[in-house]
């Protein structure tokens, strides 16, 4: 009997863990759904204004001049690491904690071992961890993915700006999960600054009037430019997030399944072992009684 009563409780116990994960699932999906309209919402935007400032330096490639594409010499090199507050996500935070373990002890070794690199992490999960493995955390920002918003992103991008500027670092890195599909988030390394633009065909052989001025128009238009193009990754890493959630929780629930099915089983053959054996005791029982 203490057998069926632990499968018993067992099936309980996996029952309502399955709950919690499938509301879970379907919290996940809502919020992968309004993320999803948000990035789309921005992307013709942002894209728009890539051709913008493509189009800016082309017309003025013989004249122009802005430190936003001066090209160092690499010795300083800041990464920007966006993860998770929440755990429950397959491998989303620890996908971007081991790309950016690679790009310490591989791609900018030198720069580590001299003590020119440094980190900025917004997510609490990856914080934690970089700051366990000594690794050099100047800043955390955990509650700007908690509730991504425009004012906040732009905040940190000035602030990225500046430290450009102030020639802090010659190389600013983001790292961040890019999303595919609700099943795949793609590790994706992007150079925030310097600003790297080919040659744009199309505005090549015309000629344009700058008003007020080419300085005044990059001096407005570049900073925004970075602004947008760091919430775009904020945003693209949120519907990551959900993605890998909603799919973790999914598989989740889907074992649960599983494992109710197993438990189930396991119940009824013990159920109808505990009832073969009353059966045999009182057959034995009845015997005994007729043999005296």
């Amino acid at each position: 009997m203490s057998n069926l009563k632990e499968v018993r409780l067992r099936i309980e116990s996996v029952k309502n863990t399955q709950q919690i994960t499938n509301a879970m699932k379907m919290v996940a999906a809502s919020k992968l759904r309004r993320a999803q309209q948000r990035i789309a919402a921005l992307k013709p935007y942002a894209q728009k204004m890539s051709e913008l400032v493509s189009t800016i330096y082309t017309a003025s490639s013989e004249n122009f001049s802005s430190p936003f594409f001066e090209n160092r010499n690499d010795e300083k090199i800041l990464l920007v690491g966006l993860a998770s507050n929440r755990g429950l996500c397959g491998a989303f935070n620890s996908n971007i904690f081991k790309q950016i373990k690679y790009l310490i002890e591989i791609s900018f070794k030198q720069q580590y071992l001299s003590g020119n690199l440094k980190l900025i992490s917004i997510g609490k999960h990856l914080s934690d961890t970089l700051i366990n493995k000594k690794f050099p955390v100047i800043e955390t920002k955990d509650n700007l993915i908690e509730k991504v918003n425009w004012e906040t992103v732009k905040t940190l991008a000035d602030e990225l700006i500046e430290l450009w500027m102030k020639h802090e670092f010659d190389q600013i890195i983001l790292v961040y999960n890019h999303f595919k599909n609700a099943g795949t988030q793609i590790i994706t390394t992007e150079s925030f600054l310097p600003l790297s633009y080919t040659v744009d065909p199309k505005a090549e052989n015309m000629d344009f009037l700058f008003e007020p001025s080419l300085k005044v128009i990059i001096d407005e238009i570049i900073p925004h430019h970075l602004q947008i193009q760091l919430y775009k990754a904020f945003l693209d890493s949120f519907v990551a997030e959900q993605g890998a959630r909603m799919t973790a929780m999914m598989i989740a629930t889907d074992n649960a399944d599983i494992l109710l099915k197993d438990l189930s089983l396991a119940y009824n053959k013990a159920r109808q072992a505990s009832i073969t054996n009353q059966i045999l005791e009182i057959i034995s029982g009845s015997n005994t009684l007729n043999k005296s």
